[in-house]
């Protein structure tokens, strides 16, 4: 991004917004003065979910990680999401976890705080029918469905 930092002060901000989401403002101070070193902020773009998709792809790095996601939901209000998706499925392709939701409800009452938590563990890669396909065709079943109920069921000691 070209944001040099060397021989100046810093100011980091950062709040959290209702959505859920922390926004980090990141401002540069030169320590001389001249017209030049006046504070420039930093602009972003923030990724967000729509919640109009109704379907979408979750990519795990590792089983690891998806089995730290089930912990994660078993303690929270995400252990049984029937009312989120109707289909909830995981898939192993190329040595990466595919955590798929189907029919999704995009009237689910913790639908933020459900993107934000599994944003903490996953990165979404796709909300399009055709790589759900690829995946069915070309992945391995891991759950068929009810993926991270069976999750907790089998791989999280409570």
């Amino acid at each position: 991004m070209g944001f040099k930092v060397q021989n100046c002060k810093l100011l980091v901000e950062a709040f959290s917004t209702s959505e859920g989401y922390v926004v980090f403002t990141l401002t540069k101070y030169k320590n001389e003065l001249s017209p030049e070193s006046s504070p420039k902020r930093l602009k972003f773009k923030r990724k967000t979910f729509s919640n109009s998709y109704s379907n979408a792809i979750y990519k795990f790095n590792n089983f690891e990680e998806f089995c730290n996601f089930c912990t994660y939901c078993s303690a929270s209000k995400f252990s049984d999401l029937k009312d989120f998706a109707k289909n909830i499925s995981l898939y192993e392709y190329k040595s990466l976890y595919y955590l798929i939701f189907s029919n999704i409800n995009k009237d689910f009452k913790y639908t933020n705080l459900f993107y934000t938590s599994i944003s903490e563990f996953s990165n979404l890669v796709s909300s399009s029918l055709v790589f759900k396909s690829k995946l069915a065709e070309h992945g391995k079943v891991i759950f068929k469905g009810n993926a991270i109920k069976n999750g907790i069921k089998y791989f999280v000691n409570i």
